[in-house]
């Protein structure tokens, strides 16, 4: 996925924890294989709210990260943007894993 690549490199210019692109890229991998096996027992999973606000959440925190604006609110706003966006992984990822638990069950 492009948002994984981005998170990468974000790695690599010491702009992000490695440990929260980490958690982001393996809830992203989580959610794909609990997809696959809802999807052999012929049950589809629509994204849910929380997902979403995930997403819009992870596109603001790169757009912040690669621009680099050089004033000092702008580097408290990243700041910010990361834990919104880690702590929206989590939440959409107990979310997911809660309305879909019978999945796992079969």
């Amino acid at each position: 996925r492009l948002v994984d690549a981005a998170l990468i490199c974000l790695v690599d210019l010491h702009r992000m924890p490695t440990w929260i692109v980490i958690v982001i890229i393996s809830r992203e991998f989580a959610i794909s294989g609990f997809r696959l096996i809802a999807a052999d027992n012929g049950i589809v999973i629509a994204a849910s709210w929380w997902g979403k606000f995930k997403t819009v959440s992870q596109m603001i925190m790169i757009i912040l990260l690669i621009v680099k604006l050089p004033f000092a609110i702008f580097g408290i706003l990243e700041q910010i943007c990361i834990w919104i966006a880690l702590a929206l992984t989590i939440i959409s990822l107990a979310d997911y894993l809660w309305k879909n638990k019978n999945v796992l069950k079969s």
